[in-house]
């Protein structure tokens, strides 16, 4: 008689118990060469049975429909084929149906279509006991993800930007990985900036990193906030104690530009075009776009969405010839520059000094605080307090605690401001027109967002209003006479 071999284990942990895959073929082979049934297949393999489709185990039942002279499915026991009603019924369908014979060695229980009595009785009752013993398995898991959970750590595999580890005293514990906390950081500045698509982020983490990432895969990590400290499961949130990897307030920035905040809309979001969805038309109102005309000129026009009129079109090197010139305005003589330099550098001094003092504060009172809830959870374990009293004051020591991140996230967001800022006057105040001529799309767009606002096209002239300071700044650099104050 001619029979398949199953074999399947669903936990690692089953592997290191004894009922390891080689441990059950070896078995399940040496049964079939005692009940002379030649084995024509053999399928085995590592999934749990509570998956809403076990692929290999529909490999095993359609193979065994397909060849009607394979009469016999030897298995280790019965829950190695099923813990669910549904497989058990697959299982019965093959017995009943098409004539096949289920051997079940551990159990010493062979049933086919003629078998009745005691036997289906034991048949019956083993699968509703392996039934059980999967449901036992989720309680168990749930419980110990809610136990996880209340004590701030996440119960399954690190997202992107960590990894899983056991500590020296053998906890599991999750820190940030290296080079994909990296990544992550990157993404969340190139969007933060409001001059990146989704798209654009997918195609310069491919620039970058060489790491190709679908557009779903990035919008997952760009709304993630596990980066920020809080773990969501089961669509409930609870703070973790892993190191963070983006401030709040830099997470809050990017879900606002995600939301529609700050974010023009436009067509082929995904084309580095520098000026698109920043110009509207001084006419009508409508979104200046631009258009690739003989595959290699690019000119923008009104789209004229509100009506038709003498809509003028302009070529994209004549648009960066007019922002050039504007920059030009801050040019300075080598001298001022240098003495900004210096001024910048005393002001770092100041800077820094206040930089650690607070953060420095900000820490040892979050510190405070965990030391407070660690206190409360051996009082609430000898009983000195109820878990009522725990429960209330853990809450508004993490709120507390919650807060201070917050000041944590704006100071760091301050500090990266303050050489971001020094940066662009530097280089503004030195060679600003060469900079942008010279720049990528993004920062020629992120340039203009960071000086310029309210841009409309007049004709072929771009009209703007300055933000501040940079208005200052050009009208110092204007002057004739540099005085010393």
């Amino acid at each position: 008689m001619k029979a398949v071999i199953l074999a399947r284990v669903s936990t690692a942990r089953q592997e290191e118990e004894g009922l390891s895959l080689d441990n059950q073929l070896q078995t399940l082979r040496g049964y079939a060469l005692r009940k002379e049934l030649e084995v024509v297949q053999e399928f085995r393999f590592s999934e749990s049975a509570d998956r809403k489709i076990r692929k290999k185990f529909l490999e095993m039942v359609d193979f065994v429909k397909e060849h009607n002279d394979i009469k016999a499915i030897i298995a280790y026991r019965v829950d190695r084929i099923t813990r669910n009603y549904r497989d058990a019924v697959a299982m019965d369908d093959l017995r009943l149906d098409c004539d096949k014979e289920l051997h079940f060695v551990y159990d010493h229980l062979v049933i086919d279509e003629n078998t009745v009595g005691r036997d289906i009785v034991d048949w019956d009752l083993k699968v509703f006991l392996a039934k059980q013993y999967l449901n036992r398995l989720k309680e168990d898991a749930k419980n110990t993800a809610l136990y996880k959970l209340n004590n701030n750590e996440w119960p399954s595999k690190a997202t992107y930007g960590y990894k899983n580890v056991t500590l020296d005293d053998k906890r599991k514990w999750i820190v940030i990985e290296p080079f994909a906390s990296k990544v992550v950081e990157k993404m969340y500045e190139w969007y933060s900036t409001g001059s990146f698509s989704m798209l654009e982020v997918r195609n310069k983490v491919k620039e970058v990193f060489n790491i190709s990432f679908s557009k779903g895969y990035v919008d997952f990590i760009l709304k993630n906030k596990f980066y920020i400290g809080i773990m969501v499961y089961n669509e409930k949130e609870y703070t973790h104690n892993y190191d963070r990897i983006i401030s709040p307030e830099l997470f809050e920035k990017v879900q606002q530009i995600k939301a529609g905040y700050n974010k023009k809309h436009f067509k082929f979001a995904g084309l580095p075009y520098p000026y698109r969805g920043l110009i509207r038309c001084s006419v009508c109102g409508c979104m200046v776009t631009p258009e690739k005309k003989k595959g290699k000129y690019v000119y923008y026009h009104c789209t004229q969405y509100n009506g038709k009129h003498d809509a003028y079109w302009i070529r994209e090197e004549d648009l960066t010839k007019q922002f050039a010139e504007y920059f030009k305005g801050f040019e300075m003589p080598k001298d001022v520059v240098e003495d900004i330099v210096q001024s910048l550098r005393e002001a770092h001094q100041d800077k820094s000094h206040f930089h650690k003092s607070l953060l420095e504060n900000y820490q040892t009172q979050y510190k405070k605080y965990e030391d407070m809830i660690e206190k409360m959870y051996e009082d609430k374990l000898s009983g000195s307090i109820t878990e009522s009293y725990y429960d209330k004051k853990r809450a508004e020591f993490r709120a507390k605690q919650k807060a201070l991140q917050k000041k944590m996230g704006k100071l760091q967001i301050a500090d990266e401001q303050y050489y971001i800022t020094s940066d662009y006057v530097l280089n503004l105040a030195s060679r600003a027109s060469e900079l942008f001529e010279s720049s990528e799309p993004q920062q020629k767009r992120l340039l203009l967002k960071e000086t310029l606002q309210n841009l409309t096209l007049d004709g072929r002239l771009v009209r703007y209003n300055e933000i501040k300071p940079y208005d200052k700044i050009r009208l110092y650099a204007s002057r004739q006479d540099w005085l010393p104050d």
